[in-house]
């Protein structure tokens, strides 16, 4: 029930509630405050408590990413600061209630102008999640971010970002010639064929590797720079802590690494004395891969650039995107469809073909 009551010019209401009734005031005549209050009382019936204080986005953001996101990796918690920034400077003041489709899509829109595709659908992801929450709560009813157009200037086209399955074939070959040069070429090859995260192989250990059954255990990271943390940390996201299945051909010959040098303090797998992070570099393995596909003759791309080639071969070898997803530790299946969208399209003409074959034999 409420009650209205006029004070001075204006009217209130109070709708009971728990754990307190709600007021609000300043409407001019009482039919203006039972048309509100009939409002609040009807959210009420669905479960939803009306926030009557407006709650500034860039805030219910900034306190959103200290509770839920406490225990990502640091890169990814940088990522995650930049998208606040973004927020503090285009929304910052903003009631998170007064944001609607249209205003969110101009945002987008004046985002894109200055960002990558890419950049503007990371940004879109990091605030859906919040806002997702923000509805469970009760801020709000409408999602605001749903169906959004991801805007955005032309980045690098994904086909240049990863090998051909010929290529492919080729930089394992001589990946595996040099394999007695340096520890450099077995990251070479566990990129290639594992498809995991730079930081990811740098964090293995000894103990990680089960070779009675091809597997590998992936449950923390090893920081390689100096925007990262220190020595081991955590996987980028939940869904990164993972065990893969791994050839035989590939887990023998780690194997015979692990027989023929010695250990180290933290049983790191690609232990690196001489370097300031004690592992290999990123840098200097982004070197070693470009001498070779430049003596391949193969366009460069870099060592992320095999995890992109891992997943696209599989995909092209029938693999199922929710595969590929588990086995890249990809935070939804969302993330796989978009980042391979351009394999999944060309895969859709393969597949209406097979399908059209299906049927057509039946008739036989």
């Amino acid at each position: 029930m409420a009650s209205f009551t006029k004070r001075g010019k204006t009217w209130q209401y109070v709708v009971s509630a728990k754990p307190k009734p709600l007021r609000k005031g300043g409407f001019k005549t009482k039919k203006e405050a039972q048309v509100a209050a009939a409002e609040v009382e009807a959210e009420l019936r669905k479960g939803v408590v009306p926030n009557l204080k407006p709650q500034p986005f860039d805030e219910y953001f900034e306190n959103w990413l200290k509770l839920y996101k406490g225990d990502i990796g640091l890169n990814t918690m940088e990522r995650y600061k930049n998208t606040l920034e973004t927020v503090k400077d285009k929304l910052g003041g903003i009631p998170i209630q007064n944001i609607n489709k249209q205003s969110y899509q101009a945002f987008l829109n004046e985002y894109g102008l200055s960002h990558a595709k890419d950049t503007t659908r990371k940004l879109n992801t990091h605030i859906r999640a919040c806002v997702k929450d923000s509805i469970d709560e009760g801020l709000i009813r409408v999602d605001f971010t749903r169906g959004a157009v991801i805007t955005g200037k032309p980045g690098k086209k994904a086909q240049d970002k990863y090998l051909e399955y010929a290529e492919s074939k080729q930089l394992l070959k001589l990946t595996t010639e040099r394999l007695d040069r340096t520890p450099t070429y077995y990251l070479l090859l566990l990129a290639l064929t594992s498809g995991m995260r730079f930081a990811e192989m740098v964090g293995l250990t000894r103990k990680d590797f089960n070779f009675f059954n091809n597997t590998i255990s992936i449950t923390k990271t090893w920081g390689y720079t100096n925007k990262m943390h220190e020595g081991f940390g955590p996987t980028k996201n939940e869904q990164s802590i993972r065990v893969i299945k791994m050839d035989p051909k590939t887990m023998k010959k780690f194997s015979k690494l692990f027989d023929t040098t010695p250990d180290n303090i933290h049983r790191l797998v690609f232990y690196s004395p001489h370097s300031k992070y004690k592992v290999i570099t990123n840098n200097v393995v982004n070197k070693v891969l470009k001498g070779m596909l430049d003596e391949l003759k193969i366009d460069t791309i870099t060592v992320h650039g095999l995890r992109h080639t891992h997943a696209s071969v599989l995909l092209y070898e029938g693999a199922t995107p929710y595969y590929v997803s588990e086995r890249l530790g990809h935070g939804d299946i969302e993330t796989t469809m978009n980042t391979y969208s351009h394999v999944l399209k060309e895969l859709r003409q393969r597949d209406e073909e097979m399908t059209t074959n299906v049927f057509e034999k039946m008739y036989v």
